[in-house]
């Protein structure tokens, strides 16, 4: 059996550290027992003209993926594809004008279509706001894209009102709602900080290109990089389930959540899909997926070490 060292003690302190700092107060000693268990879902509502009421809809929301709630997809949620919005660019049109009017009316943000076919832009107060949200809606199954204080999510024209398009908008008034409604300024300024002090110690690995698989890492470097994986944590991994996404199967939904959390607060974006680990992809910033490969040996190890695999 390990023993744990000083080194691990240090590291599991400052993983917990910067946990604690990237969640609302409401969660940092609790956690560690929070169970992924889903609220019902909101109906509904509409306005004297027939259009959907999106700030009536949600007298609460559930409990962050991030903290360890559910996610709010099971599935990733993922953009329109080229060829989806060509062959029809009218629905397409209506689609992102609804996402972008439910945007603004739940979390008071400006949104527009993006310059980048299949997605709608929305702009954050502060660029710490939009990073924290990056991670957030990331660990919610929702596809997210990050460039200074802006953040894409995805449109398509095959997003039904009552489904996609309810999710995309659910998922900004959820995160929103934490961000404004239980992180003080101080707070928020605090983990502003965290993150470029974690981006000078290693850039954030995302997922490359998600919407676009002609731009995956060749299969032969998908499965080198699953050989490693396999050697360095003894953990198989599944098939791709989404372009930009490897899966890392886990023993348990909390060992896969505990071992998200850890990769998120170690600059690499994670999601999982019941006990599977989802990690990225990027042949431009992880070509070899060397760096994703270490962080993930190392989580695995103080995984381990807590008790958690």
């Amino acid at each position: 059996m390990e023993t744990m060292d000083a080194r691990d003690r240090e590291a599991l302190e400052i993983l917990d550290l910067r946990l604690r700092a990237m969640l609302p107060e409401e969660y940092q000693s609790s956690y560690e027992d929070l169970q992924p268990v889903s609220m019902g879902s909101a109906g509904l509502k509409f306005d004297a003209d027939g259009r959907v009421a999106w700030d009536e809809i949600w007298a609460t929301f559930c409990d962050l993926a991030m903290a360890g709630g559910p996610p709010h997809k099971g599935t990733l949620l993922e953009p329109g594809t080229d060829a989806d919005i060509d062959a029809d660019p009218d629905r397409h049109a209506h689609i992102v004008e609804e996402l972008c009017r439910g945007i603004t009316m739940v979390a008071d943000l400006t949104a527009r279509q993006s310059p980048v076919p299949g997605w709608v832009r929305v702009s954050c107060f502060t660029e710490g706001m939009a990073g924290w949200l990056l991670r957030a809606i990331t660990m919610e199954n929702v596809a997210v894209r990050c460039t200074g204080s802006t953040i894409d999510l995805p449109a398509s024209p095959h997003f039904r009102l009552e489904k996609e398009v309810k999710n995309v908008i659910t998922v900004i008034a959820k995160t929103c709602h934490y961000w404004t409604g239980h992180m003080p300024r101080v707070q928020q300024r605090t983990m502003a900080h965290l993150f470029a002090h974690i981006a000078a110690e290693s850039p954030l690995i995302e997922p490359g290109n998600a919407g676009q698989p002609a731009d995956e890492p060749p299969a032969a470097g998908v499965t080198a990089m699953a050989a490693a994986i396999h050697q360095q944590t003894g953990l198989h991994c599944a098939l791709p389930r989404a372009a930009g996404w490897l899966g890392v199967e886990c023993p348990t939904v909390h060992a896969a959540i505990w071992m998200m959390r850890a990769l998120v607060v170690n600059n690499v974006l994670s999601r999982r899909e019941s006990t599977v680990l989802l990690v990225p992809l990027n042949p431009d910033s992880d070509p070899e997926g060397a760096h994703v490969v270490r962080a993930l040996a190392r989580v695995h190890r103080l995984a381990r070490l807590k008790d958690v695999l």
